[in-house]
């Protein structure tokens, strides 16, 4: 005989609800019916034992479609339900049927329960406009109970008949969530949250040789000394559907003082877009919640692919809560201290693979280091860079010593350390130092710039960064080269460029005249266009090698003559630095056909 009741909300428990859950997309609702299902069945698991339940049949989580009667149903044959906790974890909203079981055994662990789903049920009425429930209770004598609302003020229980023990749960999916009701996409859902859930969930079964659409045990729930490397590559494969095969990987395995495992891989970089986010997905005792959650997983590390379980973190918790969460803390410094330790046991013990990794590699490890300053004192000390020959070297050996407090108060200067940005452009810079013995490294990449500058800040006394056409006569100068009627010739032809002229004698004697651009007005102008803050033009100083004989030359020339070439070195040294606008390619081009038509006529 069936009866009717109201469904009973406990009020003093509402608020703590409402500010724990909140849902922000429909779907999530099969992820929160599906969990109980197996929490269903780990209380059984739990119960057997200890010896208080019987189990002779294989666990399972059947989820079944039925475009025609317009209903999704979710099946288990787990611990069940009688019609006194039904209406005890159904029908008072605020009462946690994972709770109560963990309350009282307590003592024999409760590993594996999800908990926290006494409102998780409610939220199949995000689709459904009718819900069913069909359930009995392991306990030997039980009768079934089938149980029905329309998620209002009411309810319906009453006995059914029922074979088995376990709950089937029957949405009655509304009329304008049908998509609810199509194979694909529960397929879809299913995959995207409970990839990993612990038990074997059938899709629409047809026989016995259908596969789980779910991986029950999955590889980064294994120890390490378990897992083969093909595993791992085909475990990577498969999650993020990326055939390119990652660098390395990073196994986490932590049972204490908190609960941490997954697995972090490093992929190839990305030529296209190189702040291109990676995937790090995060689950909850195999249950996924959500993709890059920098609360949990530190921001720089979600350039990386991976998954992380952590079963001490609820699954349904606000931002700020885990902002604030000193445990969630801990575990995010976790993860970076591990991350940091891989990378320098690479270093370490396999230093031909750390470089031939570093190109994919330096963007996160500088990045890294920007964003976290614990992450940069661990791996500070292999940061590599290469050089102008193509040579790897720690960046610690580009560093002098640090400049005593003594030192700098008679104005010495760090030490210069020259970079690249660019090796074409730039290439002429680099063959006169290469001529002269010098040295210079490539930082080439987006990041390069701000990381540079991080690294002063972090070394303020020890190095400064110059980047190679800042100051390449100070790097090649031979002596004090001085010639002030050069100078003049110079600043008299090029005084409508607007550039300074300097003369020095330098080590290359085959150059002319190079182009020094300050470092510093040239990052602030990089900056400001970065910014959107306007362009402002880098001021240039153009360098007159007064040991260069065609300088020398100039002396002895007279009137036009004399200031077309002093224009025509002065553009020759410009396009070592950039291009030539369409200005000044037009008079480069004219003065050097009337110098080659002078040359023939003699």
């Amino acid at each position: 005989m069936e009866k009717q009741g109201n469904i009973r909300i406990s009020s003093e428990n509402m608020m703590p609800i409402i500010k724990k859950w909140l849902y922000s997309e429909k779907d999530i609702f099969l992820r929160e019916i599906v969990a109980n299902a197996c929490d269903a069945i780990t209380k059984l698991e739990k119960l057997v034992s200890l010896g208080e339940a019987q189990s002779g049949e294989k666990y399972r989580i059947t989820v079944t479609t039925d475009e025609k009667a317009g209903t999704l149903t979710v099946e288990d044959n787990g611990i069940g339900m009688t019609e006194e906790e039904v209406e005890k974890y159904i029908t008072q909203i605020a009462f946690s049927g994972a709770a109560d079981f963990l309350e009282k055994y307590e003592k024999a662990g409760g590993d594996g329960i999800i908990g926290h789903f006494g409102l998780g049920f409610y939220s199949a009425y995000m689709v459904s406009d009718d819900i069913e429930i069909f359930t009995k209770s392991y306990r030997e004598g039980s009768a079934g109970v089938h149980w029905r609302s329309d998620g209002e003020s009411t309810y319906t229980i009453g006995d059914c008949e029922k074979e088995g023990r376990g709950t089937r749960i029957v949405m009655h999916i509304a009329e304008e969530e049908k998509e609810f009701l199509r194979e694909s996409e529960i397929r879809r859902l299913l995959r995207k949250y409970c990839s990993y859930m612990p038990y074997e969930i059938f899709l629409d079964p047809k026989g016995d040789d259908d596969k789980p659409v779910n991986t029950p045990l999955p590889l980064y729930a294994k120890q390490p000394k378990d897992c083969t490397e093909e595993e791992y590559k085909t475990f990577y494969r498969e999650t993020f559907s990326d055939y390119n095969e990652p660098l390395f990987w990073i196994h986490l395995n932590m049972e204490y003082p908190f609960r941490v495992k997954g697995i972090l891989y490093f992929p190839k970089v990305r030529k296209q877009v190189e702040l291109e986010r990676g995937q790090v997905k995060l689950y909850c005792n195999q249950v996924f919640i959500a993709d890059n959650i920098k609360e949990v997983i530190p921001e720089f590390l979600m350039l990386l692919n991976g998954v992380i379980d952590c079963p001490d973190i609820p699954l349904n918790v606000s931002r700020s809560f885990l902002q604030n969460d000193k445990q969630v803390q801990k575990i995010a410094k976790h993860i970076t201290k591990k991350v940091a330790d891989r990378l320098c046991e690479l270093f370490r013990t396999d230093r031909k693979k750390y470089e031939s990794c570093w190109e994919d590699l330096s963007t996160f490890v500088k990045f890294g280091c920007i964003k976290d300053d614990d992450f940069y004192q661990k791996v500070k000390d292999i940061i590599i860079y290469k050089n102008i020959s193509g040579e790897y070297r720690p960046l610690s050996e580009y560093f002098g010593e640090e400049v005593s407090d003594e030192a700098a108060k008679e104005g010495k200067e760090p030490q210069a350390a020259y970079y690249v940005s660019d090796e074409n452009k730039q290439a002429e810079y680099i063959r006169m130092f290469k001529d002269a013995g010098l040295d210079a490294i490539v930082c080439d990449t987006y990041i390069d710039p701000h990381f540079i500058s991080y690294v002063e800040y972090k070394n303020p006394k020890r190095v400064r960064f110059l980047r190679i056409d800042a100051d390449v006569a100070g790097a090649l100068r031979e002596n004090d080269g001085e010639d002030k009627e050069i100078e003049e010739i110079f600043t008299e032809a090029l005084k409508e460029s607007g550039a300074k002229v300097k003369t020095e004698k330098l080590k290359d004697v085959g150059v002319p005249a190079v182009v020094n651009v300050s470092e510093f007005m040239r990052r602030m102008s990089e900056m400001n266009q970065f910014y959107k803050l306007g362009d402002t033009p880098a001021e240039l100083t153009l360098v007159v090698n007064t040991a260069n004989p065609a300088v020398c030359a100039l002396k002895n020339a007279e009137g036009e003559t004399r200031t077309l070439a002093a224009k025509q070195l002065y553009l020759l040294a410009l396009m070592s630095y950039r291009a030539l606008t369409p200005e000044e390619l037009r008079d480069f081009t004219q003065t050097n056909t009337l110098f080659i038509e002078k040359y023939l006529e003699k």
